[in-house]
């Protein structure tokens, strides 16, 4: 763990997890610095692992961190949601798990020139420095009523009229931290988050289209042939655990019929597997302590078995 330069959440839930999977592929959606796929490689000698992640300093770093686990280890660049469905055609015989860990990177937050944190003096935000949207868009040419709307979707703002109002009226912004500072007076204070947090969350799912992407995840999964299969995916806000929640509910279900009809028509087999964890696993009480990010990671598990 020492040599990784930030802790991976929820690890020990991650290892648990995916111990089933002890020979196959596991297919990393989001690989960062390569914590979890370094933990999951260790914990069994018979796994390969497959990385994906758009953003080039995280391909760089983890294909160094991780080339001591020689062809054990594939990286692959860009956006997971079409990588991995590629993977899932590719090689369906042999992937046997996909974790997720959604939202923006450590290697992001910690980096002010990327943009991400509300000190930083740029206002970009792109996991994929290449991609054509940025903030520095969204905010200063996005309009009014196209603001207030990622706020309140994205960020559940609830004053979001009048944060997009202010917005409008003091742009252009050109660095994060003087967004941030327009705005603090308007959030709410008290919470452990700082107050500007929620109104950065948005802007950053609308620029990567984050919940668009674990849709379209989710989507590939759905539609794979493969008949086993465990996932795992980590979430760090409620938008993307409802989501999470709501399609490993649909995927157990074997009656699809609507909930007012009078007998069921669907043939009652739509079921793909089982909901492994009924309530999403949260770190425990040292991890808390030793990297504060935890706090709101949640783990969702679900095990096709089609």
């Amino acid at each position: 763990m020492k040599e990784i330069p930030h802790i991976p959440v929820l690890y020990r839930e991650v290892v648990e997890a995916f111990a089933p999977c002890d020979t196959g592929i596991i297919i990393d959606c989001t690989l960062g610095y390569g914590g979890h796929t370094s933990l999951l490689l260790d914990a069994s000698p018979n796994r390969a692992l497959i990385g994906i992640d758009q953003d080039p300093t995280a391909i760089e770093f983890s294909t160094k961190r991780l080339a001591p686990y020689g062809n054990r280890v594939e990286i692959r660049q860009g956006r997971f949601s079409s990588v991995a469905d590629a993977v899932l055609r590719e090689k369906s015989s042999q992937v046997c798990g996909i974790l997720a860990d959604i939202g923006v990177s450590s290697l992001q937050l910690d980096v002010r020139e990327r943009g991400f944190s509300y000190q930083s003096d740029c206002l970009d935000m792109r996991m994929d420095p290449h991609a054509p949207l940025s903030a520095y868009t969204v905010v200063n040419e996005y309009s009014q009523s196209d603001l207030e709307k990622i706020l309140c979707e994205y960020g559940e703002v609830t004053n979001a009229r009048i944060v997009a109002e202010t917005l409008v009226k003091k742009r252009p912004f050109e660095s994060a931290k003087e967004l941030s500072d327009a705005i603090f007076h308007l959030m709410p204070k008290g919470k452990k988050i700082h107050p500007s947090t929620l109104v950065m969350q948005a802007i950053r799912i609308e620029v990567n289209d984050e919940l668009g992407e674990l849709m379209r995840l989710l989507d590939a999964i759905e539609n794979s042939s493969l008949e086993h299969l465990r996932v795992g995916i980590i979430t760090f806000h409620s938008l993307e655990d409802r989501i999470v929640k709501q399609r490993f509910t649909l995927w157990a279900k074997n009656c699809i019929c609507p909930d007012d009809a009078m007998r069921c028509t669907c043939g009652n087999n739509h079921s793909i597997g089982k909901v492994v964890t009924k309530k999403p696993l949260s770190a425990q009480e040292d991890e808390l302590r030793a990297n504060s990010r935890s706090r709101s990671a949640k783990l969702r598990i679900f095990e096709i078995n089609r």
